[in-house]
């Protein structure tokens, strides 16, 4: 039996996939599994257990050799975790005997719908994204999955997250600082970042890592951080400020989160490798809704507007909310609360 899986967003939401991968495997152990994903996220495919092969799509005619490679071979299931029209037409052409997606795409594109013959009741907006992808299986048979997070972070990048620290002189606890996202809006003032690194090391005597990615806009938001922070030789060999920034790989990063005492993060990729690990986490939600994206295994703090303290309740509609209404002094005691249990 063959089973196609077609996930071709962001990194977040391939290991939010990773729930209803496992059950999959469970459910059909002697399957073969392929999953069909965006090149930008290869650098993680290594730590998704259960798939058996991965068909990695560019976004351009190299595409062409995939689409053929899923037309040849015979599918018995095909689940599309990604509604587009690149989705579609791998769902099309797998030629599986249940082709699945939510029922909204048959309502909205009903062109694209045809390429479906099993819609399933649910939809994004009114669920979590893991509950989501899980309900998708519904047609499958499976219900009632277990919704939690497992990335398999190969030796190789833990050993490397390792010699990243000893380069660094790092030897104590430290927390790992992620200010970046893909999105100019999720950015927090640099002012207020410089300040809650310091208030990990000063007060709790922390290393801090500053992470995040190689794109202009990242790294010149990072900078402008740096800017604001002592030099290491000034803050101390002790509790040193490192920047890893661009100088490691996403497994490596994810190796690096998951020794962390503490990372503070806003909503990224890096929130969901510390769910997945079990790493304490601050989150720093803006205009996208917690609702949907929210850690749910790993303790978590998360921030979002004026409120004084994380967030308790979530809904699945909201205004979306400047990220600039988050206080410093918020972050700060979220921190403390987190710091002041036992260390993972």
């Amino acid at each position: 039996m063959n089973i196609l899986l077609i996930q071709l967003k962001r990194i977040g939401d391939l290991i939010l996939t990773t729930p209803a991968i496992e059950a999959l495997r469970a459910r059909f152990p002697d399957a073969q599994i392929v999953l069909a994903a965006s090149n930008d996220v290869a650098g993680l495919i290594p730590a998704i257990e259960h798939v058996d092969r991965t068909i990695l799509m560019q976004r351009n005619f190299a595409d062409a050799t995939a689409f053929v490679s899923v037309g040849l071979k015979r599918f018995e299931f095909c689940v599309d975790f990604t509604r587009n029209d690149r989705s579609a037409l791998l769902s099309f052409l797998s030629h599986a005997k249940k082709r699945v997606v939510s029922y909204r795409v048959k309502r909205r594109a009903p062109i694209r719908g045809r390429a479906y013959n099993e819609f399933v009741q649910h939809r994004m907006r009114d669920m979590h994204t893991i509950d989501y992808n899980l309900s998708l299986l519904g047609p499958l048979g499976i219900h009632d999955a277990a919704p939690d997070l497992h990335l398999h972070i190969p030796d190789a990048s833990v050993s490397d997250a390792k010699q990243f620290l000893q380069h660094s002189g790092i030897d104590k606890p430290f927390a790992v600082f992620h200010p970046g996202s893909a999105r100019l809006e999720k950015f927090w003032e640099p002012e207020r970042w410089a300040d809650v690194i310091l208030h990990a090391i000063e007060h709790h005597g922390l290393s801090a890592i500053l992470t995040g990615g190689t794109s202009r806009m990242e790294q010149a938001h990072l900078g402008e951080i740096k800017a604001l922070l002592p030099r290491p030789t000034e803050a101390g060999a002790a509790h040193p400020i490192v920047d890893l920034s661009g100088k490691m790989d996403l497994l490596g990063l994810a190796a690096l989160i998951a020794k962390a005492r503490l990372v503070v993060t806003v909503d990224s990729a890096p929130v969901h490798l510390a769910a997945a690990a079990g790493t304490p986490q601050v989150a720093l939600f803006g205009p996208t809704n917690p609702y949907h994206w929210r850690p749910r295994q790993s303790p978590c703090a998360i921030m979002q507007g004026d409120s004084p303290v994380p967030q308790a309740h979530f809904e699945s509609r909201q205004p979306r909310v400047p990220m600039k209404l988050i206080s410093t002094e918020a972050v700060k005691s979220a921190m403390d609360a987190l710091l002041s249990s036992p260390a993972a």
